[in-house]
Parts: structure tokens; sequence; C-alpha cells
């Protein structure tokens, strides 16, 4: 039987990133009935046939994470009762990856339980970006392909003619993040020892690196109330900084952390797409947006048995 390209269904969460997936595939998003029962418990119908055929979600958990995750779990289900032959979710963003250890006695783990259920639900695979830390590729026990952004980011740096610049991780956990931008850009690093008050409030407790009469360029995975890239700025433009650029992999920005960065010395905020953005975000004049649209599609091609006649993603 020859082989038929893959199914690419898309959950509630990020559409317009799935729609630009299935477009450089040169396929159609393909058919599902969703939405919430009056109890607002959710109901999922495939309207194709899907038997025999690799399946791909893609959904991010994010905005409403709940709601997402049970739909990616309903959806996943919903596909292998229909007897999918593989059934893959595409999770640009990865929720709960923030508690991936226990921090006190009595928290959870939310990152292992999260992959626990997605392998409970019979999804077979799971391709994500830029995780918050490369050990929960180990919580799951199906295959974890883990793509990363820098090759995105690295590209609109060199094509920005960005010069003097120098690399600098707001906090210990983004050392790594910031290590790779360093070796392939070539740039010096430097790095800001961040100490957590609280969910919502750090502070600053020392600096190691120059980044006088530079262009600063502070790396993170997650931006939520943006409190430590702003602090970051703020540290680097008493330090001397002529420019302060900010490469952010899932620009979460709640609360108020638009305002913040308005009023903050960061003149932009490069991100992708791989949550839903606001309009507000979209046309913000600090915010520019790179597509994560190609990484996905090449990975979807090399995960699928079909042999794509279309080479150029």
């Amino acid at each position: 039987m020859k082989d038929l390209p893959p199914l690419l269904f898309s959950g509630s969460s990020n559409l317009e990133l799935a729609s630009q997936i299935a477009k450089l595939l040169q396929i159609d998003l393909s058919l599902r009935n969703l939405h919430l029962f009056p109890d607002k418990e959710i109901f999922v119908e495939i309207l194709q046939p899907v038997q025999d055929r690799d399946t791909f979600i893609v959904q991010s958990l994010f905005n409403d994470p709940n709601v997402h995750l049970m739909e990616l779990l309903v959806m996943a289900d919903a596909l292998k009762r229909a007897k999918a032959r593989s059934i893959t979710a595409i999770l640009p963003y990865f929720g709960y990856a923030r508690q991936d250890r226990m921090i006190n006695y009595g928290t959870p783990i939310t990152a292992k339980l999260v992959a626990d259920l997605i392998v409970c639900a019979g999804i077979n695979k799971v391709i994500t970006l830029d995780l918050h830390s490369e050990q929960i590729e180990g919580f799951f026990d199906i295959p974890v392909d883990h793509l990363v952004s820098r090759c995105i980011f690295t590209h609109y740096c060199k094509t920005a003619g960005i010069k003097n610049a120098v690399i600098v991780a707001p906090d210990k956990g983004s050392i790594k993040i910031a290590s790779g931008f360093s070796k392939e850009l070539g740039w010096p690093m430097a790095l800001i020892d961040k100490e957590r008050l609280n969910p919502f409030h750090v502070a600053m407790r020392f600096f190691i690196g120059n980044v006088a009469d530079k262009t600063v360029i502070l790396t993170d995975d997650i931006c939520s109330t943006a409190g430590t890239l702003v602090h970051a700025a703020n540290r680097c433009q008493e330090l001397g900084a002529k420019k302060i650029i900010a490469l952010v992999s899932h620009a979460l920005f709640v609360k108020d952390a638009l305002a913040q960065l308005t009023k903050s010395p960061i003149e932009q905020v490069i991100t992708t797409d791989s949550i839903s953005l606001s309009q507000e975000m979209k046309s913000h004049p600090k915010i520019h947006v790179v597509s994560v649209a190609s990484l996905f599609s090449s990975a979807i091609q090399q995960a699928s048995s079909f042999r794509f006649c279309t080479a150029k993603i």
C-alpha cells in the first residue's frame, strides 16, 4: 500500500502556527470538530478517515493550559480509537515545564505528570521546542524530538547587522542558552546572578562580564512577567550598555509584562510564534516575531514515513 501524506490536526491554542506548518508541507489542516459541552467538558470528533495514517496534533500548552492539555489528550484518544498508525504531539510550548523537580517538601513535579498523561493518552512521539530544562526529555517513555530555536535567532542577529555585542545570561538558569549563542555568533558572554524573592519579584546579586559601550543581547527561554529581563536590562544600562535587545523563545507576557517592557531600556524583543500572540503584542513597536513553522515542518517530514516531493522548507 502506497504511503499517504501525514494528517495534521490542530487544537485551539495555536491555529495560526498550525496553518503555517500545513502550508509549508503543502497539505491542508485535517478536519475535526472541537467544542465544549454546556458543562465545559471538551468534545472532539475526527471528521475524516485516519486509519493507518501518521497523524500530528499541534497544540501549545499556554493561555488556559489546563483546557489545552485536555484538548490534546482527548484528540489523541479519538485518533487512537480511530486506528491511526501513529500519533505525534507537536508542542511548540510545553506548559508546566518550570516545575521539573521537587523544590520543597509537598510540591509536585508537574512536568513529569504532564509527560505521563501524554503517554497514557496513546501519543507515540513528542516534538517540542526549547524545553525549560533538558531533563524533561527523560520524563517521557516515548521518543522526544527537542528542537531549538537558536538557528532562527542567530540568523536574525547576523542579518540585522548587529556589531560590538555581548551575550548576557539574565540568570544562572539561562547560562547554557547564552553560551550556545556566544559560541555560534562568536560574541563574548556575561552573566547576571539573581535571587528570586517570590514568584513575582527578583533581585540582582552580582554581574560578571563587561557591557560598557556594547550592544547587549539578553537571552532566555521563557518571559512571563518580564521581571527578570527588565531587571537585567536595567542593570546593563547602569553598567553602560549602549543598546539592549532580548531574544526570548516563549513570550508569555502575563500580567503587566508589556507595560514593563515598554518602560524598560530594552529596545527590541525578538520572539517566536510558539504561542498564539495577541494583536497587542504583534503590533507592539518593541516586539518582533520570527516564525518556527519551518522547524516543525522539517521535523514532521523526518518523522513521517511519507516522502514529500516538496523540498524547499
